[in-house]
């Protein structure tokens, strides 16, 4: 019998707390990495999360995971049709749009999110399921690092 990998999509935050100078959330968030380079968890990153890179630092550690570790993904017109229905159905505001388009691509694509944006992503779950199941898609579990552990197998 095979071994189901979760498919975890990260946003900049998780990529940028590798960095962290807060020591405790860069421990934290190098728990999620740890399990990524033991083979535990295949990382979704999208074209959204390598428009918010901005650091040469940062885009190196993304290209030095193994490559059988990450998934690339691209928006299409469903995830950016499911973004705008956050919107939409006021999860969050439009200003809040890149935050959206993670959510939905994770919900196409992924098991979870790991995040470190809490009032935008992490503590916002319940109402973008809300707006996920009103438009028949899954629920998805949006975690800090650390919790990676939660996100269900699902898909």
């Amino acid at each position: 019998m095979e071994k189901k990998i979760k498919r975890v999509y990260v946003d900049a935050t998780v990529v940028l707390g590798h960095f962290d100078n807060d020591a405790a959330r860069r421990k934290k968030t190098d728990v999620f990495w740890r399990a990524v380079r033991y083979k535990e968890v295949v990382v979704v990153a999208s074209d959204v999360l390598d428009d918010e890179i901005q650091t040469e630092l940062a885009r190196d550690f993304l290209a030095a995971l193994p490559e059988s570790q990450v998934i690339w993904v691209d928006t299409t017109d469903e995830s950016i049709a499911l973004a705008q229905k956050y919107i939409d159905e006021n999860v969050v505001s439009e200003g809040n749009l890149d935050d959206c388009n993670h959510v939905a691509l994770a919900t196409i694509y992924a098991d979870g999110i790991v995040s470190w944006n809490m009032s935008d992503m992490v503590r916002k779950q319940k109402r973008y399921n809300a707006a996920n199941e009103a438009n028949g898609y899954p629920k998805i579990k949006i975690v800090t690092p650390n919790k990676y552990k939660e996100i269900p197998y699902e898909k």
